[in-house]
């Protein structure tokens, strides 16, 4: 290194660097082990050689001179702009003080949370742009009156806004009768479409990162050695900053420490008869309590839309009966969870982590059921009703899910947490601060995500509800943490977990909704006189007819033969279905013997 071997090295260092080009010269400085002081010394002492250079040969042109100092300027204003808003943002330092004072299991939860709120500001921004801006240009004065509590049931006034599939049209928008057009039923279908094969994209690239990232980076499986002798950062000088960064580094050797030092406790066998025992009646009446929340929610659901259909379909009143289906899913959804919660404590698991992932799958089979039987009742029996726009009713419904879940949400903070502190301070000493439940407070963000994705067809903007609901959510439990929960008792390590949240998310939870969608884009006859697709015999049509058309233009005969080749071929979709399998076993082979050889590294560093 130059600052081992003198002035002349350093010269040779900085005309090394000036020949490279930017991308490799950043990236050979930020590796240097130096302070940031340093680095900007020597980046500084390049940029000088770089201008002496450009100086001994030919003179740029004035226009060049121009353009040069245009583009380091906006290139300057463009890394400002990147610091300040990395500065801004708001929950930087909340990570990391949680991962400090709460441990890796419950930091895991808000980074899930923060992944979804990103993940639905995406999908705000790609239905707003191509769905409701172009609506906005051929939308029809709305002759409702707001009375405020739409805010609350979805109907009245919001019935005519884009906020509903019903009120899009079916028609071509144009601005001038010769100029260019938008064919509202292609982009509402091809958006949606798209989206959901970029969330598909996302999500497979997610679960491949995490799982790369905590099973086969071979640093998770280096030690506590590794970890307390390579990980402090030299460059961190603020009081405050080092103190976070010791007591975060300190909860992370004691997670380690803790699956180090695990011992098999060995039961008698009547110990072991006795805990199976246990299991058993609390998996019996887990799936039981699920059975019997899937069933009243089907028939309170039946009886809620005769409720409907007798009364006057715009009557706001009649509209606000409709909020006891999503006022009594919303109180199963809450109160159940808190059953499994307490089964699970009977269970007496030897780690958290066992304790967490099975309450996580008695969730999962509760949330997802009732989400099944709400899709059933959606698609069977409101899409078959006498209803003049099914469409906007189910997106309606959607919606009141959506906002009586997220002020659920928040109530379960209050009286889940708050009052559970003020019993166990005050009341009853023995029991103490309440643990934040990790459980069930990730299927909540888990079923909120699964209805925004049902609505997406139905409610286009639900996906910028949502991201409002999850921003608010973010504070609301931060702070609920913070004043009203304790850290772990038992410090475990939690490096899967969110590789884990993510899968929860896939599968059963995104392929359950893009079978939903299909069935409704493909098989369910659209409404007669509302939405992009009236008149239609299914959504689909919409693609066919446009296919129908192209083939009489010669320069479109390519869109044509993928469409009938590659979307429609059945055979397409098998070859690429293998490929996948295939590169997915191949992958799965190379992290077995990535695995071996971390395994075998943690060991020579232990030793």
């Amino acid at each position: 290194f130059w600052f081992l071997h003198g002035f002349d090295a350093e010269e040779d260092l900085v005309g090394n660097l000036a020949s490279m080009s930017t991308n490799e010269r950043i990236k050979a400085i930020q590796k240097m082990p130096e302070t940031m002081r340093k680095k900007r010394e020597i980046r500084n002492k390049v940029l000088k050689e770089i201008k002496k250079s450009r100086h001994r040969g030919a003179r740029p042109s004035c226009c060049t001179q121009c353009l040069q100092g245009a583009a380091v300027s906006f290139r300057r204003f463009g890394n400002t702009l990147s610091e300040y808003f990395h500065q801004l943002w708001v929950w930087r330092k909340t990570l990391k003080i949680i991962g400090a004072e709460f441990g890796t299991s419950v930091l895991s939860y808000f980074v899930f949370l923060k992944w979804l709120l990103n993940f639905n500001i995406f999908s705000f921004l790609i239905n707003f742009s191509f769905i409701t801006i172009p609506q906005f240009l051929a939308a029809e004065p709305n002759n409702l009156s707001f009375t405020g509590l739409e805010l609350f049931t979805g109907a009245g006034y919001f019935q005519q806004t884009v906020l509903y599939y019903g009120f899009y049209t079916n028609t071509t928008i144009s601005k001038t009768e010769n100029g260019p057009s938008y064919n509202m039923q292609l982009a509402y279908i091809f958006t949606v479409g798209i989206y959901f094969v970029i969330c598909f994209l996302i999500l497979l690239i997610s679960m491949a990162k995490f799982f790369s990232r905590n099973f086969i980076n071979p640093q998770a499986f280096s030690g506590n050695a590794s970890k307390l002798l390579c990980t402090w950062d030299f460059n961190i000088t603020n009081e405050k900053a080092v103190k976070l960064k010791q007591k975060n580094l300190c909860t992370q050797i004691k997670e380690g420490l803790t699956e180090v030092n695990k011992e098999d406790v060995n039961f008698s066998a009547m110990e072991r008869v006795r805990r199976i025992a246990v299991h058993l009646l609390a998996w019996v009446a887990s799936l039981g309590a699920a059975a019997a929340a899937c069933a009243g929610v089907y028939f309170l659901s039946i009886n809620n839309l005769e409720l409907f259909m007798k009364g006057h379909r715009n009557d706001l009143e009649s509209q606000t009966a409709m909020l006891v289906l999503p006022v009594i899913v919303s109180l199963l959804n809450t109160l159940i969870p808190f059953f499994f919660s307490w089964l699970g404590h009977l269970e007496r698991f030897q780690t958290p982590g066992q304790h967490i992932y099975v309450t996580i799958t008695r969730n999962i089979f509760l949330k997802m059921s009732i989400v099944g039987i709400l899709c059933y009742y959606w698609l069977n029996i409101v899409a078959t009703s006498e209803s003049q726009c099914w469409e906007t009713l189910v997106g309606q419904d959607i919606y009141r899910l959506v906002l009586v879940d997220f002020i659920f949400c928040l109530l379960g903070s209050f009286f889940g947490e708050f009052l559970r502190r003020i019993i166990g301070t005050t009341v009853c000493k023995s029991l103490g601060l309440p643990e934040f439940d990790i459980g069930r407070n990730v299927l909540d963000l888990i079923y909120a995500q699964t209805l925004t994705w049902i609505g997406i067809l139905f409610s286009p903007l639900l996906p910028g509800i949502q991201m409002i609901a999850f921003f608010i959510v973010f504070f609301v439990k931060k702070v609920s943490l913070m004043r009203n929960c304790q850290p772990p008792c038992k410090v475990w390590r939690t490096a899967q977990m969110m590789t884990s949240f993510i899968f929860l998310l896939f599968c059963p939870s995104f392929l359950g909704v893009v079978s939903v969608i299909g069935v409704t884009v493909w098989r369910l006859k659209p409404s007669e006189e509302c939405g992009p697709f009236r008149g239609l015999p299914s959504m689909y049509a919409a693609v066919t007819e446009w296919i129908q058309i192209l083939e009489s233009y010669t320069a479109s005969k390519w869109v044509v033969w993928i469409y009938k080749n590659l979307i429609t071929s059945e055979l397409f979709f098998f070859i690429i279905s293998s490929f996948v399998l295939i590169v997915i076993y191949l992958y799965w082979q190379i992290i077995q013997g990535r695995k071996t050889m971390a395994e075998l590294l943690r060991k020579q560093i232990n030793n």
